[in-house]
């Protein structure tokens, strides 16, 4: 289960980011998930739980997670087109097209801290 590895890659980036006071304070950590990005949210939020619990460290944390849709630009139209069901198709003009533009990112969005 990767997800475990990146949950502690999340917290040691943090922790070359941010003090120790200011970990203290941590409240949340918002996540965006692309939906191409070979990671799973529920999965994400399992691990999550696995390590702030094994290593009693962070579990006042709540992880937040937005996933992220798929999103391809078409040259031909100049537009974006959001994917359903993986059909690679432009929505305007119909064309095939696989000029992914949004969706393959795992991006720590946001840092929450309390007082």
């Amino acid at each position: 289960m990767h997800e475990i590895s990146l949950i502690r890659t999340i917290f040691n980036t943090l922790e070359a980011e941010f003090s120790p006071a200011e970990l203290e304070r941590m409240a949340a950590i918002d996540l965006r998930v692309g939906r191409l990005s070979n990671v799973e949210p529920v999965l994400m939020q399992n691990a999550f739980r696995a390590v702030t619990t094994a290593e009693e460290k962070y579990q006042q944390v709540e992880l937040n997670i937005e996933a992220v849709p798929v999103e391809i630009y078409c040259a031909d139209c100049g537009v974006n087109s959001t994917i359903e069901n993986y059909k690679f198709a432009c929505a305007v003009c119909g064309r095939p097209n696989n000029n992914v533009v949004k969706g393959t990112e795992l991006l720590i969005h946001r840092v929450r801290f309390g007082e």
